[in-house]
């Protein structure tokens, strides 16, 4: 049994982490059974064997791995009897820059919605996420989303690229989703769990392509608790 530490809020059955999505949907992907173990930011210690204190930390015969990127190729070795991530090497490359874009992605997202976060938080966790996030930002976390809607169009416009893409297929991998979707597709199901903010409409495709891998799986993605923005 492969076991996920996975960032979880105050409800243990709400877990919001882009990059544990990211892992989540590709062991779906592979078909492989796994044992998610909520976990809070305070919780570093657990993580000790990996390393490092951050998740998603995957462990899988007493080899203890961190990083998304690092789990998904991993996974793609190991398992390479089963569905491919990638589609290739030529795909497993073109996948770099489909996990770069998602974490500029989750960049963009987070000064809209960083506060929901916080809300959700557990209560150990609220004290270290405000220092640490204000620290980072330079501001409190009110002021941080106070002009959201000021820049949400903004944000909306700079995913033309993707927009235009999904209008002649499917998915980015094409006619069936790869790794390159659930690293997009991370970001977006985190404001999903963990906030009320309407990131997209209802109509746009990149939603109506988020709704596909909702579905993926018997809805593994859809099933946990969210909000329908």
């Amino acid at each position: 049994m492969l076991k996920l530490f996975d960032l979880a809020g105050a409800d243990a059955a709400r877990r919001f982490s882009p990059y544990c999505w990211r892992v989540r949907m590709a062991l779906a992907h592979k078909g492989l059974e796994v044992e998610t173990i909520p976990w809070r930011f305070t919780e570093k210690s657990v993580l000790a064997p990996s390393g490092q204190g951050r998740v998603p930390v995957l462990v899988h015969d007493n080899t203890w791995l961190h990083e998304s990127w690092d789990i998904a190729c991993y996974l793609e070795e190991q398992f390479a009897d089963r569905p491919s991530l990638f589609g290739g090497m030529q795909g497993r490359a073109l996948s770099r820059l489909h996990s770069n874009l998602a974490d500029w992605l989750g960049g963009q997202i987070v000064r809209l919605i960083v506060l929901d976060v916080y809300d959700h938080l557990d209560a150990r966790d609220k004290a270290y996420f405000r220092e640490s996030r204000e620290k980072r930002f330079g501001m409190t976390l009110e002021a941080v989303v106070a002009d959201r809607d000021a820049r949400l169009p903004a944000l909306r416009d700079s995913l033309a690229p993707l927009r235009a893409t999904l209008k002649g297929q499917p998915y980015f991998g094409g006619d069936r989703p790869l790794y390159a979707d659930y690293a997009l597709f991370g970001p977006l199901q985190w404001a999903r769990c963990i906030s009320p903010y309407r990131l997209l409409e209802a109509d746009d495709p990149l939603a109506l392509w988020r709704d596909r891998l909702l579905d993926a799986y018997d809805g593994l993605a859809r099933a946990a608790p969210g909000y329908d923005a």
